[in-house]
């Protein structure tokens, strides 16, 4: 993924330029050899009925409360169920919290899971590799992104990447472990494009979508004019393998930095202000709205990340002391922000005509302690956790499983991170048993064996 780096200038994970990429023309610069695109084009084993279907996965960095949120104990003990009332909803026989009102109001379209859980160690990047991955990284194996994989078996349909990351790729959560947005063993051909800027900023702009000034239209044309020469006077290159995918790598880029199209759908300028208010004129709801435009606009999966980090911000990560947050503040800064961008993305799918070929899925890497602590907080729990769906084929106005009662271990139907990941893969029509080359050649299915979809959301 591109990271600016300074006035003009942006550079790949490994320290290339895009003035490199440009001046250079190469495979080895993107990591992408003949073979991965040949795997590309092979690995099939798709429902291309399923094919206009899209994701916007909403991840929600440090993790909320199951209890205060999605899986309220009313009868629970004070210092179990927490300072919050759970409120009827839209669906029949689903509650949640007071705090999130405009979720309750459009309870009848998502579907909540009430029982994941995991068993490894209760740090936010094993979590985020999890659910977003299916995998734990063992091994020094790191596995991709579903966004990812989706562009490896599926690749774009427009001028716009597959996948995009908004507003950028998490930052530190005190694991300092990968966090499972990039693609892994695929090669950073296959990674997101990363915004790396706040849309709700004034002067907003998107850094990596157009060549640096220094290299100019005219600096372009005269880089095509050459290659017009290479074309004709190197026909017997031209002609293998090679070239030809050289080719649909450069012209992938160069698209992208030059399409009206793909500037239109990254300009929220174009947007009523009266959209961009419904959605909130902050960082979440303005990514939220941009999410939209660009699945409108043909790209594939969107991952948005509620939160970058959990250090010294308002956040998720409520353990009740600095540099965390109080469950006061997610009371009146996060929930509301949440809930207010949430509903407003829902709604707007749908009177769209979206929803039904765009899942929504709402993850969390764990959740937190059924009690609170001496700080007033919830620390770290991942033996129980909610999360929930809506659209891509999903029925909505259901409840999957069941915690004790005290929230914190399932009871009924539990579900593990590849369940979830699986969930995404069925819903996009993509066969679960599809094989990515891994490394040394060796096949990775997209979710481990046995795992399978959530198939009572379906």
């Amino acid at each position: 993924m591109l990271h600016v780096t300074g006035k003009g200038q942006a550079h790949t994970c490994d320290g290339i330029s895009r003035r490199d990429f440009l001046q250079v023309g190469s495979l080895g610069a993107i990591g992408l050899s003949l073979t991965d695109l040949m795997a590309a084009k092979a690995a099939g084993a798709v429902d291309d009925k399923h094919d206009e279907r899209s994701v916007i996965m909403i991840f929600n960095l440090g993790a909320p409360s199951q209890l205060d949120l999605f899986d309220m104990k009313p009868d629970a003990p004070a210092e179990i169920r927490g300072p919050f009332k759970p409120i009827s909803t839209k669906a029949p026989g689903m509650q949640i919290s007071e705090i999130l009102p405009r979720h309750a109001e459009l309870a009848d379209r998502f579907s909540l899971v009430r029982s994941c859980y995991h068993t490894a160690a209760a740090v936010h990047d094993t979590g985020h590799q999890m659910m977003q991955t299916g995998r734990l990284f063992t091994g020094g194996i790191n596995t991709p992104h579903a966004g990812c994989a989706l562009a490896f078996l599926r690749g774009r349909k427009t001028d716009l990447p597959a996948h995009v990351i908004l507003p950028e790729p998490m930052g530190p959560t005190g694991g300092n472990l990968p966090h499972g947005q990039d693609a892994g063993f695929l090669g950073k051909a296959y990674d997101p494009f990363a915004l790396m800027a706040d849309p709700s900023k004034e002067n907003f702009k998107v850094p990596d979508l157009l060549p640096p000034p220094e290299i100019g239209e005219a600096r372009l044309e005269r880089r095509r004019k050459l290659r017009s020469i290479v074309d004709e006077t190197v026909s017997n290159f031209e002609a293998s393998d090679s070239a030809q995918l050289l080719d649909s790598s450069f012209d992938a880029a160069f698209r992208m930095m030059t399409s009206p199209e793909a500037r239109a759908a990254f300009d929220l300028s174009k947007e009523p202000k009266k959209v961009r208010e419904r959605y909130g004129m902050n960082r979440f709801g303005q990514c939220c709205l941009l999410s939209r435009r660009l699945i409108e606009a043909g790209v594939r999966f969107v991952t948005v990340n509620t939160f970058l980090t959990v250090f010294n911000e308002v956040t998720w990560d409520i353990h009740g002391s600095s540099p965390f947050t109080s469950i006061e503040g997610m009371r009146d800064i996060v929930a509301p922000m949440y809930d207010q961008a949430y509903a407003a993305l829902l709604e707007d799918l749908v009177e769209r005509g979206m929803l039904e070929n765009t899942l929504v899925c709402n993850l969390a890497e764990f959740g937190r302690t059924p009690r609170v602590n001496p700080a007033g907080g919830r620390d770290h729990w991942p033996q129980c956790w909610s999360v929930y769906f809506a659209g891509g084929g999903i029925q909505g106005g259901r409840v999957v499983g069941r915690s004790d009662p005290i929230g914190g271990v399932p009871a009924e139907r539990p579900v593990e991170p590849p369940e979830v990941v699986a969930t995404i893969y069925r819903s996009l029509g993509l066969e679960l048993e599809t094989k990515l080359p891994g490394p040394q050649g060796r096949p990775f299915p997209l979710v481990d064996t046995g795992k399978h979809e959530i198939h009572e959301l379906f």
